[in-house]
């Protein structure tokens, strides 16, 4: 491979990087962003174990919405508008804008800065959970992680995309 064909947007496959598997996709620093704030969303236990007596390290709710949509602006169009970037394939797409999807509704019916509780509460937090869990075993099973391993502290998130 020459120097030009190893540009910045082209990640090398490697084995991990501070517990966090890197992969070939080109915008990875973004798919482990998604990737992180799904895990977090998919998880009742996580929510109720982490979330709800505000476990320093590990945010909530609203965190978990900004780092989905932060980098992607998958809160203002489709996630298969970067199928072979972020995305592998069009069915990570079709399942990460259902989650999105989901999960903003519930924030924008309940307010970016309500309580945990009032997330959970919700009555269509189930059903966001249920396709934040789609999208996040898809995508892990994808990058050749375990999907029920503990989603990993924001500092650990942090150290993975800033140690390249």
């Amino acid at each position: 491979m020459q120097a030009s064909e190893r540009s910045s947007r082209h990640a090398r496959r490697s084995s991990t990087m501070a517990g966090m598997p890197l992969n070939d996709m080109p915008w990875w620093r973004w798919r482990a962003n998604v990737r992180s704030a799904l895990h977090m969303l998919s998880d009742p236990h996580f929510h109720e174990n982490y979330w709800v007596p505000r476990v320093p390290g590990y945010g909530d709710v609203t965190d978990a919405v900004y780092r989905l949509v932060e980098d992607t602006w998958l809160d203002n169009w489709s996630a298969e508008k970067y199928v072979g970037t972020v995305f592998r394939d069009s069915q990570e797409a079709a399942l990460v804008d259902a989650a999105v999807l989901r999960v903003l509704r519930i924030m924008h019916q309940v307010g970016a800065d309500a309580p945990v509780s009032d997330y959970l509460g919700h009555h269509g937090w189930p059903e966001a959970v249920r396709a934040a869990r789609e999208a996040h075993i898809r995508l892990a099973a994808n990058d050749g992680e375990d999907p029920d391993t503990p989603p990993r502290s924001l500092d650990e998130l942090h150290a993975a995309l800033h140690s390249v």
